[in-house]
């Protein structure tokens, strides 16, 4: 009885009922659409750096704080024994989807035919495992046609550069890119690095005594792990856009062999890092736990470090978007309080007499301040249900309109998209919380009807 009253009372004052449903369902719409569209973000993201990282990297202990100023130094010695290692446990195994070893370098690209250089951050990986990466998308995200990585397990020589760097050392026209102007030649005696990069680039093709290569190339110079200093010639197969310039500007992707061949000449071969890649982002603590076990068993000097921490950007990106929906959802729960509290306060002042008539039949307090506060439950039931059909509806709309975006830090637009399935925790969240706040809005008005003096109710006119 007290609910079908409730419901009645809300009945009464169709139109303003009416806007306190609509305030409440727009405030559902935006939280749903914005938690959709945040959660697809999210995935993107992890996604993205999971196809280019793997979930998790074993390094030697020390690499990742001290390393990078000097990879070389940092190899791994018997990385193919931890490969293996990995490869074959029967933990781990079911778990992954690849195993790779890496290595990381830098160094002075140059052109010596339009005498133009630039310093790189290159890059070695296993041509097939790197595509059995970039295929990695359980989420099902809307990924456009795999385009082909340029390298190749049977060609060491080939190797692929950011566009920027394929602008600055004069590929624009031998790679046929687009918004792509010639490079500038300087005069000889402003780029001397790249004379001696040219000298030893022609010692070691007169050692070899090859015929010359009419592929687009580049001369890459870096220092072996003994200080000594090596250079390769690396046939460019196409440049790629990495989103973001100061990468773009320097990224050099090669053959994993001629990576080692460059960063330790005729010395022993060694990998930087070996690379996991897991079938599901859950499995990460467990796998994490168990190549740490591994690691302690056999007493190797390694570590193990999952993407969270080798890609900063994802935990950023986490927590940028959270403390925007944390505003927004703020923003719109004052909304629907001050809605509520409005609604019902009009009510308890429509209905004074009434209230007293009902305080002096026998009604107690706390009967006229449970009615009050079921208005309210039922306000910000009906608002939330309302809201959230009307986000599903709309979202729906917004994935089949084929619109695009740009997301930071990507190359190539985006599918501007709303993620339904999978949120009904987001959703289940959203109705109950602005249940609650619509019940909690309804305190105010519904205490101050409970405390109405009988006598003046009854001569409220």
């Amino acid at each position: 009885m007290l609910f079908k009253l409730a419901f009645r009372n809300i009945l009464r004052n169709r139109r303003r009922s009416v806007m306190s449903i609509g305030a409440i369902a727009v405030g559902a719409i935006a939280m749903v659409l914005f938690g959709g569209f945040v959660a697809l973000i999210i995935l993107g993201v992890q996604t993205d750096t999971v196809r280019r990282a793997g979930h998790l990297a074993i390094y030697r202990n020390g690499f990742f704080t001290f390393g990078s100023g000097n990879p070389a130094a940092w190899g791994m010695q018997g990385y193919r024994d931890v490969l293996e290692m990995v490869r074959a446990d029967p933990v781990l195994a079911p778990m992954t989807v690849v195993a790779t070893p890496t290595v990381a370098l830098f160094g002075i690209a140059g052109n010596f035919e339009v005498e133009a250089s630039r310093t790189f951050i290159g890059t070695g990986v296993v041509p097939h495992d790197r595509d059995l990466m970039r295929r990695w998308n359980p989420y099902a995200l809307p990924y456009g046609t795999m385009v082909p990585t340029g390298l190749d397990d049977g060609d060491i020589t080939k190797g692929v550069v950011g566009t920027g760097l394929a602008r600055i050392l004069g590929l624009c026209e031998a790679l046929k890119l687009s918004d792509c102007p010639p490079a500038q030649v300087k005069e000889k005696s402003d780029v001397p690095v790249v004379a001696d990069i040219a000298a030893l680039a022609d010692s070691e093709k007169s050692a070899n005594a090859e015929p010359p290569d009419t592929r687009p190339h580049i001369d890459l110079l870096a220092a072996t792990a003994g200080g000594a200093p090596n250079v390769i010639s690396m046939v460019v197969t196409r440049a790629d856009r990495q989103g973001v310039k100061e990468l773009d500007d320097a990224s050099v992707i090669m053959h994993f062999d001629l990576a080692q061949q460059l960063l330790y000449g005729r010395g022993e071969k060694r990998a930087i890092a070996i690379v996991l890649q897991l079938t599901e982002t859950a499995d990460m603590p467990a796998a994490k736990a168990r190549v740490n076990a591994l690691i302690k068993a056999r007493g190797l000097d390694l570590e193990v470090r999952d993407f969270i921490e080798i890609a900063p950007f994802y935990g950023q990106v986490l927590g940028m978007f959270g403390a925007i929906f944390t505003f927004i959802a703020a923003i719109m729960g004052v909304i629907v309080l001050f809605t509520v509290v409005n609604t019902m306060g009009m009510s308890v002042m429509e209905r004074t007499a009434e209230i007293g008539t009902a305080r002096a039949i026998g009604l107690r307090r706390s009967g006229i301040r449970r009615q009050f506060l079921l208005e309210g439950w039922i306000l910000g039931a009906i608002g939330a249900t309302v809201g959230i059909v009307l986000a599903l509806g709309i979202a729906v709309l917004v994935n089949h309109a084929g619109l695009t975006w740009l997301p930071p830090g990507q190359s190539a637009p985006s599918p501007l998209a709303v993620k339904i399935d999978g949120m009904w925790k987001l959703h289940g969240g959203i109705w109950i919380g602005l249940m609650v706040m619509t019940t909690l809005a309804a305190i105010i008005p519904a205490n101050r009807a409970a405390k109405l003096p009988v006598v003046d109710a009854l001569r409220h006119v």
